[in-house]
């Protein structure tokens, strides 16, 4: 191997997810340890959901050519879809369990967070479960903090994008 391969940053990025890259990003969830699994939904049911709501954005991410994860926002408060938050709600986040800890999840927020600062955005939500495999650490990291308030059983936390510095 040369130098620059060993050096080489990946390009995290957002792409539309595809017919012909559905069934690719949703094995993406097969890679996640039970207790990640128990976390967060599996990718397909989370392409169902956005599909019935108008309210969903979804993504696939990649790290240049290789899809590594899935992000799924969801904007304002829709009682049918059981979000009620003033603002975007970050509805789902995962990254592969062979893409872990190589900074792929904290590059991908950190985009989603430069595109809502560009719209004027002030806070981003997210919501967490407790226990093993929790996402809790990760992202508190980032500058998020509880509310006090949850969705079901879930720890409800806020950022506020415009207090955000990129790391």
């Amino acid at each position: 191997m040369d130098s620059e391969s060993v050096n080489h940053t990946p390009d995290i990025h957002f792409m539309r997810i595809t017919v012909t890259t559905m069934n690719q990003i949703c094995a993406l969830s097969e890679s996640l340890s039970p207790a990640h699994r128990g976390m967060v939904a599996d990718n397909v049911r989370s392409i169902a959901e956005a599909y019935f709501s108008p309210s969903a954005w979804m993504r696939a991410i990649y790290a240049d050519d290789t899809p590594v994860g899935f992000i799924m926002t969801h904007t304002g408060s829709d009682y049918e879809d059981g979000i009620d938050c003033p603002g975007v709600f970050l509805w789902r986040f995962m990254i592969a369990e062979p893409y872990q800890g190589k900074g792929y999840g904290r590059q991908a927020l950190e985009k989603l967070i430069q595109h809502l600062k560009a719209m004027g955005v002030p806070l981003l939500y997210t919501s967490y479960g407790q226990g093993e495999g929790s996402p809790e650490g990760f992202y508190r990291k980032l500058g998020f903090t509880p509310t006090g308030d949850h969705y079901g059983d879930e720890i409800e936390l806020v950022l506020s994008v415009g207090d955000y510095a990129l790391q």
